[in-house]
This record gives structure tokens, C-alpha cells and sequence, in this order.
């Protein structure tokens, strides 16, 4: 007679079965292709200088769809690491320094972690992994923090004195803390939007 798999036998299995292969790698391209996109739109209002430091909260909202889409897709571990080392990547080759690659890579392996504690089937652990992976952006973030006004001074022939000004003005460790806030924040409820929108998805992968 044949036995009832537990979840744990269930979980093993799909770790048996978790190699990479060429299709999950051309998964990860496209969607890490969509994530850019709206990466570089956001990216783009900091122009404003106040968005200069708030552009992750709209990444993580908007983000939200096509990640919640593509963790419908996830089954081998690795494939979330992937997409943060690429995006890490892209942005230091952007010239946001190594920091940002750091954190993609960080960002991305815990949010691997936390999909495979799941087993793949799980929609919180689907949330919670675009909460984390949605921090990496800070990473980015960081160098204006770390070198201060340095970091500024050469805007100040292109932006102005005005806009510099205005930057520093921002620059505390309050406002760290509330992107990283708004961004949790942004994420969940960027979640929930895509969660909704692609239910049927869901259904189809069976993430409950």
C-alpha cells in the first residue's frame, strides 16, 4: 500500500527536484528584466530631491505584481538569489557601488530561504519574501548615508545649490529608517494587490 506523503516527505521531494535548469534561468531573466524597468522608472523621480530618497516605497508597491507572479514560478532554491545578485549587479554597473550588490545578493538568499521554509506552497512566506527581497534596493541607498555631503558635492555643478542643499536636509538617520519602514509597508501591500490580481496563478502553483 501506498503511504500519505507528509509535508516534510513533500518538501524533500521538491528539494530533490530543485536543480537549476536553462528554463528557470531564462525565468529569472525576463522578470529580473521587469523589475529594472520599474526600477529605473522610480528611480527616475529623484529628480525630486525628497523622492531621491523615497523612490523604494513606489519599487516596492508596483514591484509587487510581477514578483508575487514570478514566486509562482519558483520552485528550485537559488532562483531569487539569482534575480537579487542581477539586480545587484546592474545597479553597481549603474554606479551605485558594491554595496548594492551585497545587498541584492543578501536580500535575495534570505528571501530564498524563507520561500524554501514554505515549500514553495506557502502564501505568507510568498509575502514575507517580497517584503525582504524589496529591502536590497537600500543597499543602493547607502553611500549617501556613509559619505554625507561627498556624496552630494558633485551634483552641485549639474543640480544646484539649491537641490544639495535640500538633500542634506534630508539626510538622517530618521529618514533611514522610515524608507525602510515605508518600504515593508509599500511591499505588503504591493503583495496583497498581486496576490489578488493573480489568484487563479496561485491556484494553479497550489500556494495556499
Amino acid at each position: 500500500m501506498s503511504q500519505a506523503k507528509t509535508p516534510s516527505a513533500e518538501k524533500r521531494q521538491i528539494d530533490k527536484k530543485s536543480g537549476i535548469g536553462v528554463r528557470d534561468l531564462v525565468t529569472c531573466a525576463v522578470f529580473t528584466v521587469i523589475y529594472f524597468i520599474i526600477f529605473f522608472a522610480c528611480g527616475m523621480t529623484g529628480f525630486v530631491p525628497i523622492m531621491a530618497f523615497l523612490f523604494p516605497l513606489p519599487l516596492a508597491l508596483v514591484s509587487g505584481i510581477p514578483q508575487m507572479l514570478f514566486y509562482t514560478k519558483v520552485r528550485s532554491f537559488g532562483m531569487v538569489t539569482i534575480m537579487g545578485a542581477l539586480l545587484g549587479l546592474i545597479s553597481f554597473l549603474m554606479g551605485y557601488g558594491p554595496i548594492g550588490l551585497c545587498f541584492g545578493v543578501a536580500c535575495g538568499l534570505i528571501a530564498d530561504l524563507i520561500l524554501r521554509a514554505g515549500g514553495y506552497k506557502s502564501m505568507k512566506c510568498s509575502v514575507a519574501s517580497h517584503c525582504v527581497f524589496s529591502l536590497w534596493v537600500i543597499g543602493t541607498m547607502l553611500p549617501m548615508w556613509i559619505l554625507g555631503q561627498a556624496y552630494f558635492e558633485p551634483y552641485r555643478a549639474s543640480q544646484g545649490d539649491a537641490f544639495v542643499n535640500e538633500m542634506m536636509a534630508y539626510l538622517s538617520g530618521g529618514m533611514l529608517v522610515a524608507v525602510v519602514a515605508g518600504i515593508v509597508v509599500c511591499a505588503l501591500v504591493g503583495a496583497a494587490i498581486g496576490t489578488k490580481v493573480l489568484r487563479k496563478h496561485f491556484e494553479r502553483a497550489g500556494i495556499a
